[in-house]
């Protein structure tokens, strides 16, 4: 049995964590108060996520961290109050301010000594660690900042162990802070030189998901976390229950990662659907692989017509047969919208879990018998960069609010660093999708090529008699 180790920082990082582990207590039969009825003891599934304590009571493998006290408290006093470990709910006395400089250089280096110290002590109880889960944003300044800072640190001591990065991005349209390209840029430029791998998503596409499919006219955060919680139970399925096909971390990571620094992955999830839909719609496996490639269910603003797949993994769950998922499988490949770069296998990594997915009571997403995740890893990630490096040139361009940064002891010269290795990540992308190499010719230059040719030709035998009467004049 795998073990993995959770990690939430941040406001966006704590109040994912609320969701994911809302969702895991369901799934292995686990009571908001840390109890699990006997019927459900004899299943030793748990040990993924959780372990016992001296108790007899079932508590989470987790941390959660955040510089300021207000979300942490929120924990502290919610339904899931007494199913964590007091220590390791971290937080501060002052916020970073949506400033990376204050979660990467000030604050966080002073406060990233005591939740080291407690993953360690963590660590010590697992017997068959394989790796972290670590959720995030990279738009604030603790996600960002702390996050990057701590993922660093992790990776120095534990550089033989997976890294996983839930990321929650900037979106095109949605801002609630004006510096969110400079926390992005500089949080995205260090995670490129780690060996975390980045799982993206933004609010923006989240919330067109809940509209559409799930039906509800103002989402909130929780659903939206929800709406992550299953793809993250999806991905970590394989390590806890039986099934024909099972994946974990490590397997998931060499598939997908074709080159060391193209590692950020795209993710999509069907079916989500409302519960009122649920009672008429038939969700066939054929169905629900097609879903997953739309652009409306794409967890971030992206579209993957606009690029090529380098490598792709479809995790199925619930009731699956081998036979319908190759089937829908190669129908997929023979979709002219999805095409594949040249240097991938073109072929998609497949897990299998015969565990259905659960889904929370009273909440929006329509309990289903089966569930599959997409994570891709394709070119058009790229859109994403240059979309956000298009607005930090604007900020930068007048220096605009950079002394904030370089007042917490930052210098500026990271910031340039950051948005030069960010473009090249982008020449990579292109050269990969072979946009530079294929030569774009204009049909209407072609035709007035043709027309300047008979031309030409006619002028020829002037020019030749031209040069004879200039010769001949000569000799005389």
């Amino acid at each position: 049995m795998k073990e993995i180790v959770n990690i939430h920082i941040g406001q966006a990082g704590v109040q994912l964590g609320n969701s994911f582990w809302e969702l895991f207590c369901l799934e292995h039969g686990i009571q908001p108060d840390g109890v699990m009825p006997e019927k459900h003891q004899d299943d030793k599934s748990f040990k993924t996520f959780f372990f016992e304590n001296k108790e007899g009571k079932y508590t989470p493998r987790c941390l959660f961290l955040d510089l300021e006290p207000t979300v942490i408290d929120e924990v502290r006093t919610g339904i899931y109050r007494n199913l964590y470990q007091p220590e390791y709910l971290i937080s501060g006395k002052e916020d970073a301010a949506n400033n990376y400089a204050r979660g990467y250089h000030t604050i966080g280096r002073q406060f990233v000594d005591l939740p080291l110290a407690k993953i360690r002590h963590i660590l010590e109880k697992c017997d068959n660690f394989q790796g972290f889960i670590i959720s995030h944003s990279l738009g604030g300044g603790t996600g960002s900042g702390l996050g990057c800072l701590l993922s660093n640190r992790l990776n120095v001591e534990f550089s033989s162990k997976s890294f996983h990065n839930y990321c929650v991005l900037p979106s095109p349209q949605l801002s609630q802070s004006v510096v969110e390209p400079y926390n992005m840029i500089l949080g995205a430029s260090s995670l490129l030189e780690s060996r975390n791998i980045p799982f993206f998503f933004d609010n923006e596409a989240l919330y067109d998901i809940c509209k559409t499919q799930l039906e509800i006219e103002s989402p909130r955060y929780k659903s939206i976390n929800r709406m992550i919680a299953q793809v993250v139970s999806n991905v970590t399925s394989g390590m806890r229950f039986e099934g024909g096909m099972n994946c974990n971390l490590r397997e998931i990571e060499s598939n997908l990662i074709v080159y060391p620094r193209i590692k950020n992955i795209i993710t999509s999830y069907a079916p989500f659907r409302s519960i009122e839909r649920a009672y008429h719609d038939y969700m066939s496996i054929s169905n629900m692989t097609n879903k997953l490639f739309d652009i409306d269910s794409i967890m971030i603003k992206t579209d993957l017509r606009h690029g090529k797949l380098l490598a792709g993994c479809l995790l199925y769950r619930g009731d699956v047969s081998p036979k319908e998922v190759y089937s829908s499988v190669r129908g997929l490949k023979e979709n002219n919208n999805i095409q594949f770069a040249e240097c991938s296998p073109n072929s998609f990594k497949i897990g299998m879990n015969y565990h259905n997915p659960i889904s929370v009571p009273g909440g929006d997403i329509a309990k289903s018998n089966r569930s599959c995740t997409f994570l891709g890893n394709s070119t058009s990630t790229a859109e994403i960069f240059s979309r956000m490096d298009h607005k930090f040139d604007l900020l930068y361009a007048k220096r605009a609010f950079v002394h904030w940064f370089v007042g917490e002891g930052m210098e500026e010269g990271l910031f340039s660093v950051a948005r030069e290795n960010i473009a090249a990540l982008e020449k990579e992308y292109e050269e990969l999708s072979g946009s530079e190499t294929e030569e774009f010719k204009d049909p209407a230059l072609e035709k007035a090529e043709l027309k300047k040719e008979p031309s030409l030709k006619k002028l020829e035998p002037s020019l030749d008699q031209n040069k004879t009467s200039l010769i001949s004049e000569q000799k005389k």
